[in-house]
């Protein structure tokens, strides 16, 4: 089995990568080739540049399938598509689950209604991202009918995870002491673990099975996500819930909870196909090993120990 990966050195697609080759698969990944010094040595890497339309080191070869991780706009499918044609036997699209509209109930699944395509944005944020994903699924489906596949990956995390978002909550709770929480405890999480993503993406390769696919993890709840760490590090916390504006806006993890249900999705079609479920535990103890192993680097949100003892104290 070939597999050409489009973005293949970061976090994700490294969990791909990674479950590709232990299934005996053979691996291109193309890319600007900035972060990739450290991919395996038996993946083939292909230099190009997406946002620029160089595409120059896919005019030859043929793949099994192509895993496109790196399609913001309708731009880069459009390209890349033109580019590869049928000398790729399925298109993998990575999307988001902000593709679907806002304050959906609980329990939804890949047939809920999508947001208003959105052909191209001059910045990706909040608004534009999940519309732009949607053209972006539209045109792959548009050119390769059944051939077509796409994932729908809810909040991805895991050891090799680079944002701040999760591990500044693991941390946070891994340290103990009163915890300022700009939500209710009970507000919903449903955190994917990059293995059980790459996982799913490779067998969905592996049958050729086409269709679009929730790629989310289990149920659990920002308490639980914060008591855990707590928990694996040897430490207790004390909740204490602070008003949402008393924290800096874009605040990790939080939502407005008229859209708590986007945390409760069907996972029972992408389970059916053959994603795992990693157990949230596993998931942070694995996360934080990884993260100590870096030397913990600076993050850049949530609040500093000094700012958060500030917020209690005025409680």
């Amino acid at each position: 089995m070939r597999i050409l990966m489009l973005g293949g050195n970061g976090f994700v697609g490294r969990a791909v990568i990674a479950d590709a080759l232990r299934h005996g698969a053979e691996v291109a990944s193309f890319s600007r080739g900035r972060s990739g010094t450290d991919l395996p040595p038996e993946i083939t890497q292909l230099i190009g540049d997406r946002d620029t339309g160089d595409y120059a080191a896919l005019r030859t070869g043929e793949w099994d399938a192509v895993v496109d991780l790196s399609g913001y706009q309708s731009k880069h499918v459009d390209e890349a598509m033109d580019v590869l044609g049928d000398r790729v036997g399925r298109y993998v699209f990575i999307s988001s689950h902000a593709v679907y509209v806002r304050d959906l109930p609980p329990g939804t699944d890949e047939n809920a209604p999508r947001r208003e395509p959105l052909r191209a944005a001059d910045v990706l944020t909040n608004e534009t991202y999940g519309p732009c994903k949607v053209a972006c699924e539209d045109d792959v489906l548009q050119r390769y009918g059944d051939r077509a596949t796409i994932v729908r990956p809810g909040r991805v995390t895991g050891p090799g995870d680079t944002a701040s978002t999760v591990p500044y909550w693991v941390r946070r709770g891994a340290r103990g002491g009163r915890v300022a929480l700009p939500t209710k405890p009970k507000q919903p999480l449903q955190l994917t673990d990059s293995r059980d993503l790459g996982r799913l993406v490779v067998q969905l390769v592996t049958d050729d099975r086409s269709g679009a696919f929730n790629a989310v993890g289990p149920f659990s709840t920002i308490a639980e996500l914060i008591e855990t760490s707590a928990d694996l590090a040897g430490t207790t916390v004390e909740l204490v819930q602070v008003p949402p504006d008393a924290v800096p806006p874009l605040f990790p993890l939080m939502e407005p909870e008229a859209e708590w249900g986007e945390r409760r999705r069907d996972p029972a079609k992408a389970r059916a196909a053959g994603m795992p479920v990693t157990p949230l535990r596993r998931t942070i103890a694995d996360l934080m090993a990884w993260d100590r192993d870096r030397g913990e680097p600076p993050l850049s949100v949530g609040l500093s120990p000094e700012d958060e003892r500030r917020l209690l104290g005025k409680g």
